[in-house]
């Protein structure tokens, strides 16, 4: 594959970063919880015989993460870590359900990992795609009104539901970046001074190790169709991918990389052997992910300017062992050589398709955690202290919505331990009059006639 063919390369594009670059947040957040189902009774003239009709509360807001394409760092999280969604109105008289707590979004960039940790595991969703959402924490559910327990014998029940709580999470944000191209290279090797040539952006530079401390990106446009973003990341030393350095701060954000720009200091003005270099981070790249050693590299052999890297070219073109195509002797400062390397990489770009540039469908359902499946009828019994711990999906989350306050309410409870076993199971566990029943957030005392 030749480069001979030239291009007109377009003025350079926007800066797409801020200085104050965030790619990791803690934040916290609460759905809404579940209004309360209401217990009233129709009461109009002329209708002696007036049934129960209280309405349903309504749903608390789920809270969403959305991966928002106009966005490329968390550092709104910076100042913001809490975000609760509203909660459901409570059920009224006649039938009226509660208003539907809103939703709320959590926006972040593409490419960002959430992770949270729910019963004891640890669980992540990469949202790589524009528009992708995650449903992070469901709304509580509402509770139902008195018309619900209607029964032939119970025909005028004086109980309805709470709403169920919302579900509190805390979720470790991790932002990999969403770059065409990334810059590789030890420090210094000129991988800030080449973005900033080839891109509006500005980036730090000066003579000394690691005057990138934190990503930036810049868009290129060649000719008149190509255009891609390019990652300037901190530059790699020896250990790199154990995290001495900045590693991990580079290593992460380069693998969505399609392609890599190995940036080699040909003139070896820090005292080392450019040749070294070049292989110390392929293997680096190597041990942190061995799929990154085998993404496509365009090498660029920077400061052809100086003396002592016209030297070293000659040596460098025979044992580097690069194809002779992705080979590109540059020198950054004066852009010589630079024009022809971006032709090649916008060619390699070209054959490669870019999976997460696509956004998904407005209508595309939202992702979930990826839990196990749960049978929310199973319980557990077991001693816990001096007491006993009864554990369940399904009973834990009856005694959240449940109103102690109504007796009707606490009948229905007894009649459930019944129905299920659990009352038994407590019994043939060893249970005894007077011991403490824990079930989620809710202390009974067990009396062999009810609850207290």
């Amino acid at each position: 594959m030749g480069v001979e063919h030239a291009l007109p390369l377009r003025a350079p594009c926007v800066l797409l970063m801020a200085e104050d670059y965030f790619d990791r947040a803690t934040i916290a957040v609460r759905s809404g919880q579940g209004g309360a189902g209401a217990a009233s009774f129709r009461r109009e003239k002329f209708v002696p015989r007036g049934g129960p009709n209280g309405g349903d509360g309504g749903r608390g807001g789920h809270i969403y993460v959305v991966a928002d394409p106009d966005l490329n760092t968390l550092l709104a999280f910076r100042y913001e870590r809490k975000f609760n969604a509203e909660a459901g109105g409570n059920g009224q008289k006649n039938n009226m359900h509660g208003r539907q707590g809103q939703d709320l979004e959590v926006k972040v960039p593409p490419g960002t990992i959430v992770r949270a940790v729910i019963d004891g595991t640890t669980y992540e969703v990469d949202l790589a795609r524009p528009g992708q959402r995650l449903l992070v924490a469901p709304g509580g559910r509402g509770g139902l009104g008195n018309v619900h327990f209607t029964t032939a014998v119970r025909q005028a029940p004086r109980m309805s539901e709470l709403g169920e709580p919302g579900h509190a999470l805390t979720l470790e944000l991790e932002l990999k970046l969403i770059a065409d191209v990334g810059l590789a290279g030890f420090p210094n090797a000129g991988k800030s001074t080449l973005l900033s040539v080839i891109s509006a952006a500005r980036p730090k530079i000066a003579n000394y190790p690691f005057t990138t401390l934190q990503p930036n990106l810049g868009i290129v446009d060649v000719g008149i169709h190509d255009r891609f973003v390019v990652a300037d990341i901190p530059g790699l030393i020896e250990g790199a991918h154990t995290g001495i350095g900045l590693g991990h701060d580079f290593l992460r954000h380069v693998e969505r990389t399609r392609v890599l720009i190995h940036v080699v200091d040909a003139a070896g003005v820090d005292g080392r052997d450019p040749l070294a270099d070049f292989h110390q981070i392929n293997e680096e790249l190597r041990l942190y992910r061995p799929e990154l050693a085998e993404r496509i590299q365009v090498v660029a052999l920077n400061k052809l300017d100086l003396p002592e890297a016209q030297e070293q070219l000659p040596r460098l073109r025979r044992e580097l062992g690069v194809p002779p195509e992705n080979f590109f002797p540059i020198a950054a400062v004066t852009r010589e050589g630079v024009d022809a390397l971006l032709r090649r990489v916008a060619e390699l770009l070209r054959e490669r398709p870019a999976p997460f540039r696509t956004p998904v469908e407005p209508d595309a359902p939202p992702l979930t955690w990826p839990l196990a499946p749960v049978d929310e009828n199973v319980y557990t019994v077991a001693r816990e202290g001096a007491g006993w711990r009864v554990s369940g999906t399904k009973i834990e989350r009856l005694m959240k919505m449940t109103n102690f306050n109504q007796i009707e309410a606490v009948d229905r409870v007894q009649r459930v331990f019944e129905a299920t076993g659990i009352s038994q199971a407590l019994i043939s566990a060893g249970l005894q009059e007077g011991d403490l029943v824990h079930i989620g957030d809710t202390e009974l005392e067990w009396d062999s006639l009810r609850f207290e």
